[in-house]
C-alpha cells in the first residue's frame, strides 16, 4: 500500500524519508499541492473586502466542491483545500483553520464562529511514533444547519449531526448526534433542541417576531 492509500484509509503514514520511488513521487506531489493551497489561501486572504466574486472563484478552483453563497472571512487556512467539500450557504467567521489531509464534508447552511479549527490529522500517543513523525488522518463530517461556536476544535473522525449547536470553546473528540446543544472539553450533550427554542433566542430573551411570519420573506 502506497503513501496516499495509507492516508486515505486512516492508517499511520510518514510524509518523509520514503525509499520506494513511488512514495517519493507521491511525497513530492503532496508537497506541491500543499504549497499550491498556501498560494491560493494567500490570494484569498488578501482580496479586497468587496471583491466577493474573486473570492468565490478562488474557492471553486481550490476546494473539492463548493456550493453557491459561500462566505469565509479573512484568515482562512487549509492544508490542501481539495479535500474540503462545502454545500450551499456556508458561512465561516475570521480565522478558520482546516487541516484537510483527510476529507472534510460540511452541509448546507452551516455556520462557524471565529477561531475554529477542524483537524482531520493527529499523531500517536506513544512518543516512539511521534519521534518518527507518524500521522493519521480520518475524515470529518459536519451536517446541515450546524452552528459551531467560536474557539471550538473538531478532532479527527468526528461526525456532527444536522441542526446541532456546538458551544463556544468546545473540544469535540467524539460524534455528536443531530438536534442537540453540546458544549465543553471534551464536548458533551447539554440538552436537546426543543420547541421553546423557537420562542426564546437567548436565555430569557423572547423572539418578538415568530419565525412563521418570516417564512417566504426576504
Amino acid at each position: 500500500m502506497n503513501l496516499e492509500e495509507r492516508i486515505q484509509n486512516g492508517m499511520l503514514f510518514y510524509e518523509s524519508g520514503h525509499k520506494s520511488p513511488e512514495n517519493q513521487e507521491i511525497e513530492k506531489r503532496l508537497d506541491k499541492e500543499r504549497k499550491h493551497c498556501k498560494e491560493m489561501m494567500f490570494d484569498y486572504n488578501h482580496c479586497r473586502p468587496g471583491n466577493q466574486e474573486e473570492r468565490q472563484s478562488i474557492l471553486k478552483k481550490l476546494l473539492g466542491s463548493c456550493g453557491e453563497h459561500i462566505f469565509i472571512e479573512d484568515g482562512v487556512h487549509m492544508s490542501y483545500g481539495s479535500h474540503v467539500f462545502l454545500e450551499e450557504h456556508f458561512y465561516a467567521n475570521f480565522n478558520l483553520t482546516i487541516i484537510d489531509d483527510g476529507e472534510v464534508y460540511i452541509g448546507d447552511r452551516t455556520m462557524i464562529g471565529p477561531n475554529v479549527t477542524i483537524c482531520t490529522t493527529g499523531h500517536p500517543i506513544d512518543p516512539t511514533y511521534r519521534d518518527m513523525v507518524a500521522h493519521y488522518s480520518i475524515p470529518i463530517h459536519i451536517g446541515k444547519n450546524v452552528w459551531i461556536g467560536s474557539n471550538s476544535v473538531i478532532l479527527p473522525g468526528v461526525t456532527i449531526g444536522d441542526n446541532t449547536v456546538i458551544g463556544a470553546g468546545s473540544i469535540v473528540t467524539r460524534d455528536i448526534p443531530e438536534n442537540v446543544v453540546a458544549v465543553g472539553n471534551p464536548c458533551r450533550i447539554l440538552r436537546t433542541i426543543e420547541e421553546k427554542d423557537k420562542e426564546y433566542y437567548f436565555r430569557d430573551l423572547k423572539v418578538d417576531e415568530p419565525y412563521t411570519s418570516r417564512q417566504g420573506n426576504e
